[in-house]
Order: C-alpha cells, then sequence, then structure tokens
C-alpha cells in the first residue's frame, strides 16, 4: 500500500548526488576515500567527542564495541526489555547473556533502579537506549556503572541531537553507536558510527572493524576482526547530511510542537520530555488510554493514508528472548498503547493537522459509542429494579 503520509521518509538537500558522483568520477567508491575521514571527524566535532569511526550500519556498530571491550561468553549485560531488537542481537553476537530491564513509565526509558536489581557477579556492561529520541538518565546510570565498574556502550541509533543538560547524549560512557539508516535523523542508506573519548577503545574498533589489519606489518592481521567497514560513497552522503542535521531536529522539533498543538484534549499522551532534555523526536509517539484503542485507531489511520507503526515489541516476547515467568510491566504496558506517528521532515502544518483529524475524530465516535452504551447499561439496570 502507498501512504500519502508514511511513517518516515529520507530528506536530502541535493548536495547528496554531487557529491557521490564525485565518488563514482574519483573511483574511490569502496571504504576509502576523502568523505570517510571527513565525515568521522565532522560528525565528532558536532557531537562534541574526541574520535568518530565509521562502520557499515547501527547493529555491527554496536557489535563490534562490545567486542572491543572484550565482552565474551559468561558475562551478562544490561538491556531495555523495550528496545529494537539489535540491541539485544549485538549481545547474543558476542556470546554474552542478555539481562533485561524494565522501563520507567513516564518517559519510556530504562529504569535505574531495575538495571540495579539486575547486576551480578558477571555484569560487564549496560547499554542504555535513548528510545525514541529522548535521553535515558544518564547521570544516574553513569554514577551506577562507576559505583559497579561497569562499561557504558550507549544506543543512539534514534537520538542524533538529544541532549542532557546542553550535552549530547553518545559523550557519557565507553562508547557509543549511532545509525544513519535511511528513516534516521540523518542518513547514509545504511551505514552507523562508533564514537568514543578513549583513543585506545576508538583505535581498537577502527582496528577491528577492517579486519583486524595490522598497523605495523604490511597485510597481516592481528587476530580475527570484521568487515564492518563503510563505504565512501555513503559518507559522502552523510557529509551533505551534516551540512543540515541542525535544522533537520529543528524541523522534527516543529513537528513535534505541531503534534501537541492539534492533539490537544484528545484523550492520547504524547511522549513527554523530562526537564533539562532535549528531546530530538525522532519519532513522535503516542500512547492511547486503553490498550484496545490502538490497533483499531491505526486501522483508520491506515484507511485515510497514513501510516503508523506500534512501539517496539518488548524483547521478552520474541521467541528467541523468551524466558519462563518473565515480566517487565512497564515495557509491556507501552508497547501496547503505544502508536509511532508519521516524523519525517518534510511534514508542514498542514500535513500534521491532516493527521491528528482522523484521530480525534476517532475518539470522539468511540465516546459517543461509549455514552450510548452506558445510557443504554443505565437504563436496563432502571428497568430491572422497577
Amino acid at each position: 500500500m502507498t501512504y500519502k503520509y508514511p511513517v518516515y521518509r529520507p530528506y536530502f538537500n541535493g548536495r547528496e548526488k554531487d557529491l557521490v558522483m564525485d565518488c563514482i568520477e574519483s573511483t574511490w567508491i569502496s571504504s576509502r576515500g576523502r568523505y570517510i575521514s571527513e565525515f568521522e571527524t565532522r560528525f565528532a566535532n558536532w557531537l562534541g567527542v574526541r574520535r568518530a569511526t565509521t562502520v557499515s550500519n547501527g547493529t555491527v556498530a554496536l557489535h563490534v564495541a562490545l567486542h572491543a571491550l572484550g565482552i565474551g561468553p559468561g558475562d551478562e549485560v544490561l538491556v531495555p526489555a523495550l528496545t529494537y531488537v539489535a540491541t539485544a542481537n549485538a549481545v547474543r553476537y558476542t556470546g554474552a547473556t542478555v539481562v533485561l530491564v524494565d522501563s520507567e513509565p513516564n518517559y519510556w526509558q530504562m529504569d535505574i533502579r531495575d538495571a540495579e536489581s539486575k547486576i551480578t557477579a558477571r555484569t560487564k556492561a549496560i547499554i542504555p537506549v535513548h528510545l525514541y529520541g529522548h535521553a535515558t538518565d544518564m547521570t544516574a546510570l553513569m554514577a551506577l556503572a562507576r559505583r559497579k565498574s561497569l562499561f557504558v556502550i550507549e544506543d543512539c541509533a534514534e537520538a542524533i541531537g538529544t541532549r542532557i543538560e546542553g550535552r549530547n547524549v553518545g559523550t557519557f560512557g565507553d562508547l557509543a553507536c549511532f545509525s544513519f539508516f535511511a528513516n534516521k535523523t540523518i542518513t547514509t542508506g545504511e551505514g552507523g558510527m562508533v564514537v568514543s573519548n578513549d583513543d585506545r577503545l576508538a583505535d581498537r574498533v577502527a582496528q577491528l572493524k577492517s579486519q583486524a589489519v595490522s598497523t605495523s606489518r604490511e597485510y597481516w592481521h592481528d587476530e580475527i576482526g570484521f568487515n564492518y567497514r563503510m563505504t565512501n560513497m555513503c559518507a559522502a552522503i552523510g557529509c551533505a547530511q551534516m551540512d543540515m542535521v541542525d535544522e533537520l531536529i529543528a524541523r522534527k522539533q516543529r513537528i513535534a510542537d505541531w503534534y501537541k498543538e492539534f492533539l490537544e484534549g484528545v484523550p492520547v499522551h504524547v511522549h513527554e520530555t523530562q526537564p533539562d532534555t532535549f528531546h530530538s523526536f525522532w519519532m513522535v509517539s503516542i500512547l492511547t488510554q486503553d490498550a484496545k484503542d490502538r490497533d483499531p485507531l491505526r486501522d483508520m489511520l491506515k484507511e485515510f493514508g497514513v501510516e503508523t507503526r506500534p512501539l517496539f515489541h518488548p524483547i521478552h516476547h520474541l521467541d528467541m528472548y523468551k524466558e519462563a515467568h518473565a515480566r517487565f510491566p512497564v515495557a509491556e504496558d507501552l508497547s501496547s498503547r503505544g502508536v509511532n506517528l508519521p516524523s519525517y521532515p518534510a511534514l508542514m502544518r498542514g500535513d500534521v493537522a491532516t493527521i491528528c483529524a482522523p484521530i480525534r475524530a476517532y475518539f470522539e465516535r468511540m465516546g459517543n459509542v461509549r455514552e450510548t452504551v452506558s445510557a443504554l447499561r443505565d437504563a436496563f439496570e432502571v428497568k430491572a429494579s422497577a
């Protein structure tokens, strides 16, 4: 089905084509070329971090970061129960055990108190996921990690531009990982970045992503590495996207504000922003008050040409991560009621108004139905008691 309003579409400024053509004309189309280092430098400087290393996508960014920290069989890594599956999969790739953590209800991020309760002698790292563009409480999480001597890998795939007290997420942990998939705030088609303020870790990631090639001996490999390199063509697109990264983030802020305006008084809950946090709104997401309304609302929006997506399924609901009697009540509740609305940067105020109109209509109709049912029930009870 073709939607009038898809959940997302990338936003280009026109320079992407010129830079890609420059790659083709120069013949530097693979994992070497000037745009690789340019993209890394520009992204690191913009983020406020010492080092940035391009990789082929966000999932491998997490995998190589875990590997660089020596995470492996016998280790445990704390991961939010409410996240995209790649976060948990990357831990499994290393042979380590995924330990799931519930969400906090107000901002949908990892519950730090629950995380602390899950730490054992085998816990080696925590992966906070800055979900849908909000930020995990990194002050509390880093204090916990320091107290327990744990590594922190920030999953910033959905959080380009998210800040805590003016500081970008991705600058708090030992390592941080970004995604530049086509639906992310800036895109390279497929692509990712691993960043760090630790030169030793950054050097290790850079070596591991390129088959662990020796830095001192030609065509020698020091260990089993990976082919996780970004192409020069993808990096060229990234350079063009960096020209407007701040504009894109500002556009997404306006879109979120418009949704809040047009959904005022509608019985849905728009993703809130914690004080001292800048929510980059990768996705504008809402919660219905009753889980029973979530799918009928999505069906109605589909009829109007509006694509939506449910919030991620909790990891423990997926067959490969199921555990007997596992319960994460907050994550389960959020997932059952959550909807991602169209959030791409080209949306205009009129578009958002059009998208919100059937949402308002749905709840007005349901309100009338419920009032009718209530009136009939009251009448029946009165008649039965007569």
